[in-house]
């Protein structure tokens, strides 16, 4: 059987030209609306090249989301600009020196940039107020609709394009981000077609490394398999975020991976792994975990806790579909789980009192999960007026909207025992009379399980793009060396 059944689709760059044409009519709207008149200049500005702190080595680049999203460049020290009157696309590119040519390549004209890229004008970046006054028409001060605004899932703000001549110019900061971050949101079928490929490689690099995984390894060597496949593949050279490949107690920790934590445990006969990893392709991403035993064989204690965030996950993508709110979805997950537990002698008492006192997030404490796109946590969890909820687990959420058809979500319910959280709500009296203590000392190290899918939703309910075997006899199997799917 070949390496892979996959190999890279060519993704049309009309992809981009259709999600221009989708902010131009937004934006449009928005104008007639609040009785502004239908001109200026959508003005964004892609991403620079970044050195090593002080040195001369350059990290591998990667575009700017929004920027991405819009023009498609994979190149560094680009401008581009909607001219919203006429619905022109223009590019800027940066005017590279004489010696580029001998050190990085060929200088490619800007004919080809305007050709590579459908833009309708291809400039040079010292250009801009000349071109963008040209264009104009006579206008003194024209008006530039800038990408500020804040980025929920991290806090931090989006940078407006700056140039030298900025002061030529009216500029707005506040229209923009809103209108295109709810583009973002609803994904169009070329971008539904990318994200379903990089699920397609990412569930297939999974399963090479279920084949793979022995006790004795190290987690890199299996953080090293899945990069392996998906970049021999599937052309994928970037990852959507740092990998998560824990093993044993690592697992419950829940962005292990990071420089702190560098994926480097050596893996034991007996323990769980919960391997969190996602490839991107041509700026789209992916985002899956699977959890399974390093040995191939599930315990019985095990197959508890996996079987209980398998039916919360399965539970939640049965309920899914338009006008469905997230909260709701969360707290199915966190019900099923905790009946879960409750069922096998874990916790004791009523699922409701739990829910009242939201126990639910001592063993699940991160949000059901996020959108998902060009950035793993997708912009537009929060629209104006949204405000997170305070409580735990649920302040975790990324979103908390109802759910619309296009959107791509990521289900990611989890069962973790994290001393962390157990100490303290062990002896809070307010939840300490939900253990079974004896049963719980049994999971000390144990670490956790989470499963996450990332679903397309539907008109009429949601399709589930991520192909990872999930149920306990599937996953022995293929550890095994049955195929996947089973079908072939």
């Amino acid at each position: 059987m070949a390496a892979s059944a996959l190999s890279p689709p060519e993704v049309p760059m009309e992809l981009h030209v259709s999600n221009r044409e989708k902010l131009l009519q937004s934006i449009r709207h928005h104008l007639a609306e609040t009785s502004r008149p239908l001109q200026g200049f959508v003005l964004l500005q892609g991403g620079d090249e970044q050195t090593r702190y002080c040195t001369d080595h350059l990290e591998l680049f990667r575009q700017e989301s929004y920027f991405a999203y819009l023009f498609g460049v994979v190149e560094p020290g680009f401008y581009g600009a909607i001219d919203i009157a006429t619905g022109k696309s223009i590019l800027f590119a940066p005017r590279l020196p004489a010696e580029y040519a001998v050190w990085m390549g060929k200088i490619k004209s800007l004919s080809y940039y305007q050709e590579r890229y459908l833009v309708t004008e291809a400039y040079y970046t010292d250009e801009i107020v000349e071109v963008l006054l040209d264009q104009s028409k006579g206008i003194e001060k024209p008006l530039l609709f800038l990408l500020h605004g804040l980025n929920t899932d991290s806090n931090n703000y989006s940078k407006p394009a700056d140039f030298k001549g900025m002061e030529t110019f009216q500029t707005d900061v506040n229209t923009l981000h809103p209108i295109l971050t709810e583009c973002r949101v609803i994904k169009s079928d070329l971008e539904l077609a990318v994200i379903q490929f990089a699920n397609d490689i990412s569930s297939e690099a999974h399963v090479q490394v279920m084949r793979n995984i022995k006790p004795g390894m190290k987690e890199y060597q299996l953080e090293s398999t899945f990069q392996h496949h998906t970049y021999m593949y599937g052309g994928c050279r970037h990852c959507s975020y740092t990998c998560i490949c824990a093993t044993g107690e690592n697992s419950a920790v829940l962005h292990y991976g990071h420089a702190a934590a560098p994926n480097d445990r050596t893996l034991q006969d007996g323990d769980m792994a919960l391997f969190d990893m996602g490839a991107e392709y041509q700026f789209y991403g992916s985002d899956i975990t699977c959890s399974f035993p390093v040995n191939g064989k599930f315990t019985s204690d095990q197959s508890l806790i996996y079987n209980a965030v398998l039916d919360a996950h399965d539970s939640v993508i049965s309920a899914m579909k338009p006008g469905v709110s997230w909260i709701d979805m969360h707290k199915l997950a966190e019900t099923v789980v905790l009946d879960s537990l409750r069922k096998g002698g874990i916790i004791v008492g009523d699922v409701a009192d739990m829910m009242a006192e939201r126990f639910g997030a001592v063993f699940m404490p991160h949000g059901l999960g996020h959108f998902l796109g060009i950035d793993t946590h997708d912009p537009g969890g929060y629209l104006k007026g949204l405000k997170k909820p305070t409580e735990p687990g649920l302040r975790s959420l990324r979103t908390i909207r109802e759910l619309t058809e296009g959107m791509v979500i990521t289900v990611e319910p989890g069962c973790y025992f994290i001393d962390a959280l157990l100490t303290p709500a062990m002896a809070n009296p307010k939840t300490s009379k939900f253990f079974n203590a004896e049963a719980i000392g049994r999971f000390k190290g144990f670490g956790g399980v989470r499963i996450e899918s990332d679903l397309h939703v539907t008109a009429t309910g949601c399709k589930n793009m991520t192909k990872c075997p999930r149920t306990i006899a599937d996953i022995e199997a293929v550890m095994a060396g049955a195929p996947w799917p089973p079908n072939e």
